[in-house]
């Protein structure tokens, strides 16, 4: 149980989930989150291991009961089942209910075993097209045989898995009918999200921008799909496909946008907390983490950020506003 005073917002929302970017770094390069000539941050400004374990104790004790750690991609930052392994013992004492993590599943083939062990149960995985080619140039430098090949690795460690596209217009909208068959057919959710204005991309995300609601309408003409009040803690609304039997998410920031129930901070790994997704406001918790060895500037760091977490974001696409609603990319604050 935590023993602090438990992290209530401005709008009465019990803040419970913490996302953790571990590394802003990636073994991809996918068009709809970073430049292909990115300019990545001196390891001597990220938070270590140690530090980032520290963090999230903390926010345990206040309350916060399921981590996500996030990239970049999690799994290329050195020794980070160190970091796996020692909050594992928050879920042996029952502190915590969840770790999981998003992976693009580059590295799932070498680690899934070990992620097992240490307590996690459930990964997330981007996958966005079952097209060799089509997935090469999506991620510019992933190999889609490679990620398969994890994920085979990740159910036979016994985690759950879900899938999570990006919806892109004349990319993949195409082939979401294969990929909810692929996914259900292999005992995978799969949840569709809408792209995201986060960062100055190679390119326009106008061009890239595929509203969920007009996907939905479309799948509804080859699939029954029945509204179910499954959560996972995270911004997805679920439906069940009936010719699957699986389960299908949408999260959609701008099309309708899941603010309302928000219980969600970002931890980068930098030790910069943002307390919204869309918007650019932060707190500074390196600071007072690295001022003291005892947490009370922290916690009092924290408090305060909570303090002015927003009601919600501000997203929008259109031609209107084709630069990013957000300068920062999205692998700096975690995917």
């Amino acid at each position: 149980m935590p023993t602090l005073a438990p992290m209530i917002d401005p709008f009465g929302r019990h803040v419970a989930y913490l996302r953790v970017s571990v590394t802003d770094r990636c073994d991809f390069r996918c068009v709809y989150c970073m430049a292909e000539d990115m300019t990545f941050l001196p390891k001597r400004d990220l938070l270590s291991l140690e530090e980032l374990d520290r963090v999230c104790s903390a926010f345990i004790d206040k309350g916060v009961r399921k981590i996500r750690l996030t990239g970049g991609e999690p799994l290329v930052r050195k020794s980070i089942m160190t970091l796996v392994q020692s909050l594992g013992r928050h879920l042996r004492s029952g502190a915590l209910d969840e770790l999981t993590l998003t992976t693009n599943g580059s590295q799932l083939a070498k680690y899934a075993g070990e992620l097992a062990f240490h307590g996690v149960r459930r990964i997330n995985v981007s996958v966005d097209t079952l097209d060799p080619s089509k997935f090469k140039a999506i991620t510019r430098w992933g190999d889609l045989a490679k990620v398969q090949e994890g994920i085979r690795a990740a159910q036979a460690a016994g985690l759950a898995i879900k899938i999570n596209a990006v919806a892109l217009k004349g990319v993949n909208d195409g082939e979401i009918p294969e990929m909810i068959r692929w996914a259900h057919g292999q005992g995978m959710d799969l949840t569709l999200i809408e792209t995201m204005p986060l960062g100055d991309i190679d390119g326009d995300r106008t061009d890239q921008y595929l509203p969920l609601s007009v996907v939905r309408a479309g799948l509804m003409d080859r699939f029954t799909l029945e509204d179910i009040p499954y959560k996972t803690g995270g911004p997805a609304r679920y439906v069940r496909v009936a010719e699957t039997g699986g389960r299908l998410g949408f999260i959609t920031p701008l099309t309708h946008n899941f603010c309302e129930s928000c219980n969600r901070v970002r931890l980068t790994c930098t030790g910069t907390l943002y307390m919204c997704l869309g918007q650019e406001d932060a707190a500074d918790l390196r600071a007072p983490l690295r001022a003291s060895e005892g947490n009370e500037l922290l916690n009092s760091a924290i408090d305060e950020a909570i303090s002015r977490k927003p009601k919600g974001h501000d997203f929008i696409i259109d031609r209107r506003h084709n630069k990013p609603a957000v300068a920062r990319h999205m692998s700096v604050t975690g995917g």
